[in-house]
C-alpha cells in the first residue's frame, strides 16, 4: 500500500460550504442572478453542484476553480463557466472579491456544445460592470418596485449578450481520475517548484517513476514535463495579471533567470512571454 502524499497546506486555511445558493437561484422570471462574496487568502468553498449553469470570476485576487477533470487559475480578467450539475470547488489563492453568475438557460452560441464543458472566458470591461450592477440588483426581493425589476431585466439581457460574444481561452489544466496520480497532481498544483524531476514526485506517493510516467500518458495523454509546463504557464498568467515583473515571475516559478523562463514559454506555446500574456 502506498504511503499518503504529504500535503503542503498553507497555514490558516479555511473550508466553508456554499453561501445559500438557493437564495440566488435563477428562474424564468429572473433568468440571471449574481452574488458577491469576499474570500480570504486560501479559503476553500466545498465541492458542490447546481441545477443551473454558473460563471465564476473575481473583481480582485486570483481564484482557482476545480472540477472533476480540470483545474483553472483565474486572474480578474478571466472567468470560468461551469455547466449545470457539474461538481466544482473554489479556492482563493489570495484574498479575492468574488462574483458568481447563475443562469437559468445557456446564452446563445453557434456551437451547440459550446456550453457543455467547463472552460475559461474573457471578462470584458462591459461584462465586469454589468455583473457588478446585477449583484446589487439580485439582492432585491421578488416584490421590488417595477422600475428595479425592469432594470434587472435589461442588465440580465446585456449579460447574456456579452457572454454569447465572450472569447474562450485555453487556460485549464487537465486532472486525472486515477487516485494516486490525482494526489500527485494536486501536490504539484500547490507547489510546482518543490521538485523538478518526476522521480522525486513519484517517491512521495511510493510509486516508481515508470509507473507515474505511464499514468500521465494513459490518464492525461501527455508527459509529466508537458503537464507541469501547463501548470507553470497557468501560474505565470496569474502573476502577470498582477503586473509582476518577468524576473519575479521566473524566480517564483523556480527558474534561475528570466531568460530561462522565457525560453520555456517560447518553446511551449511558440511565442515569447510578452506576446503570450498579452493574447491570453
Amino acid at each position: 500500500m502506498s504511503p499518503p502524499l504529504k500535503k503542503s497546506r498553507p497555514p490558516g486555511r479555511t473550508s466553508l460550504p456554499p453561501l445559500d445558493p438557493l437564495r440566488y437561484a435563477p428562474s424564468a422570471a429572473r433568468p440571471v442572478r449574481a452574488k458577491a462574496r469576499q474570500m480570504e487568502n486560501w479559503m476553500d468553498i466545498h465541492a458542490h453542484q447546481h441545477d443551473w449553469g454558473q460563471l465564476v470570476f473575481s473583481i480582485s485576487g486570483v481564484v482557482r476553480v476545480n472540477t472533476p477533470d480540470a483545474t483553472f487559475l483565474l486572474p480578474p480578467s478571466r472567468a470560468c463557466w461551469i455547466p449545470p450539475l457539474r461538481e466544482h470547488a473554489v479556492t482563493a489563492v489570495e484574498r479575492a472579491d468574488l462574483r458568481t453568475l447563475y443562469l437559468h438557460a445557456e446564452p446563445p452560441a453557434p456551437d451547440p456544445l459550446a456550453w457543455s464543458q467547463a472552460r475559461v472566458l474573457e471578462v470584458t470591461p462591459l461584462l465586469r460592470e454589468l455583473v457588478l450592477q446585477l449583484a446589487i440588483s439580485s439582492e432585491a426581493q421578488p416584490n421590488a418596485p417595477a422600475v428595479e425589476a425592469q432594470r434587472e431585466h435589461w442588465i440580465a439581457s446585456l449579460v447574456l449578450d456579452e457572454l454569447s460574444r465572450a472569447k474562450p481561452l485555453r487556460l485549464g489544466v487537465d486532472l486525472p481520475q486515477d487516485t494516486r496520480l490525482r494526489r500527485l497532481c494536486e501536490a504539484i498544483l500547490q507547489a510546482p517548484q518543490r521538485h523538478t524531476a518526476l522521480a522525486d514526485w513519484a517517491a512521495e506517493v511510493g510509486a516508481s517513476e515508470r509507473t507515474i510516467s505511464r499514468l500521465f500518458r494513459e490518464q492525461l495523454g501527455s508527459s509529466y514535463a508537458q503537464w507541469r509546463q501547463q501548470v507553470l504557464l497557468a501560474q505565470a498568467l496569474s502573476l502577470a495579471a498582477r503586473k509582476r515583473p518577468m524576473s519575479l515571475i521566473a524566480a517564483e516559478l523556480g527558474y534561475a533567470s528570466a531568460s530561462a523562463f522565457s525560453a520555456m514559454v517560447t518553446r511551449t506555446v511558440g511565442m515569447p512571454p510578452s506576446k503570450f500574456f498579452a493574447e491570453a
